[in-house]
């Protein structure tokens, strides 16, 4: 459980926010049977529905970067969050496929930017020294969606029609966005919109890097997971649900804990994250056959994947300076770019003739990759005399 020192009614309704913006993102993947046989198309066209979002989320944070750097934090997020139900709104009431897919465009577009809002907004409200673990509780509101928020939208979809479910969804924008108006305090000091938006120092680009890296390694061995599951560790398919449970349970963990590693120590929290999910993947393929040691190296992976995404959204936080709310937004993008990196190039490597065995494999190099590129990058921090202090001090 978080300490009690975090439990402000100003954090808590970010995490609430997360919890809706998650929910929105990943509620499709349930509902995709349904809104196939409303709409008269075929699931591979439904399909498109999760492309448009991801690429809403790309395009969305640096195209509102700009502007959002000019406003005042609370008024930027409410802001967002009106974009958010004016999308979802558009969803409930799309008659056909392409008004459907330009209005997942528009309820994406204010994802990256609300969402590095936020987390830089969590660590300047956290308690001195708590900076990773305000964030870790932001974020958890992400994690929950997949646990809480997608089984419940999928059930409603089930039982009222799809439709119904975006409604949901629109409603809990609303809520949150009320709660915004009445628990988030505004910031104080001189309006951002007389300064120049700070431009973004040159290694923020190469901490980008490895964020893409980073969820490209995720998305490889994630994408594929229950096939690779049934089909090698031979788990029954009626247990699919509690797999992915245990999962979810896994992301949780490793949120929490990635804020517990960004307090403790950042440059050694994501060297040896990096090391263990790097040997979680490679015991995955050693020893998948065996479903319980699969099970176990899953969960940890899970937990160590989760936690290198807090680490590094920290990382560009801190390395931005004055630019971080922008480095936040631009990081959550290249998160959202990463996964269709990675999705694709495990599809790639099956359709080359490569075995699902083999995509922990994939997962592992990109891994290592991604820890490659961020020793790189702690070393130019380190050059510069950066050093390791509360995210909250620096933005």
């Amino acid at each position: 459980m978080p300490s009690p020192r975090l439990l402000s009614p100003a954090l808590l309704t970010l995490a609430v926010a997360a919890f809706a913006i998650g929910t929105s993102e990943f509620i499709i993947m349930g509902l995709l049977p349904i809104m196939a046989a409303d709409l008269h198309i075929p699931l591979s066209r439904a399909g498109y529905l999760v492309s448009a979002y991801a690429l809403g989320v790309v395009a969305g944070g640096p195209v509102l970067a700009g502007l959002i750097a000019r406003l005042e934090e609370k008024r930027a997020l409410m802001g967002l969050m009106s974009i958010f139900v004016a999308g979802n709104l558009a969803c409930l009431l799309a008659p056909s496929l392409m008004p459907l897919l330009l209005a997942r465009v528009l309820t994406a577009f204010c994802h990256a930017s609300f969402i590095g809002t936020a987390a830089v907004m969590a660590a300047r409200l956290a308690p001195p020294g708590m900076a990773g673990r305000a964030m870790a509780l932001m974020f958890s509101g992400m994690t929950l969606a997949n646990v809480l928020g997608v089984p419940a939208g999928t059930l409603i979809g089930q039982v009222s029609g799809w439709r119904a479910s975006f409604a949901a969804v629109m409603a809990l924008g609303i809520v949150t966005l009320l709660l915004i108006g009445w628990q988030v305090p505004a910031q104080s000091g001189s309006p951002a919109s007389a300064a120049k938006p700070p431009r973004l120092p040159g290694v923020v680009w190469f901490a980008l890097l490895c964020s893409v890296l980073a969820a490209s390694s995720m998305f490889a061995f994630f994408t594929y997971l229950l096939p690779v599951l049934n089909q090698i560790s031979g788990l029954p398919q009626a247990y699919a649900s509690p797999v992915l449970l245990l999962c979810g349970m896994g992301l949780v963990l490793g949120g929490w804990l990635g804020g517990r590693l960004t307090d403790w120590n950042l440059s050694r929290g994501l060297v040896l994250t990096l090391l263990l999910l790097c040997a979680s993947l490679l015991g995955f393929y050693l020893l998948a056959e065996w479903l319980g040691l699969a099970l176990l190296l899953m969960a940890t992976w899970g937990s160590m994947a989760f936690a290198l995404c807090m680490l590094l959204q920290a990382l560009v936080i801190r390395l931005a300076g004055p630019a971080a709310a922008r480095a936040s937004t631009f990081n959550v993008g290249a998160f959202n770019l990463g996964n269709a990196l990675g999705a694709w190039l495990a599809g790639w490597l099956l359709d080359q003739g490569g075995s699902l065995a083999r995509l922990s494999l994939l997962a592992a190099a990109l891994a290592a990759l991604t820890l490659l590129a961020t020793l790189g990058v702690l070393h130019a921090r380190a050059a510069r005399g950066a050093v390791d202090v509360c995210c909250a001090d620096r933005v």
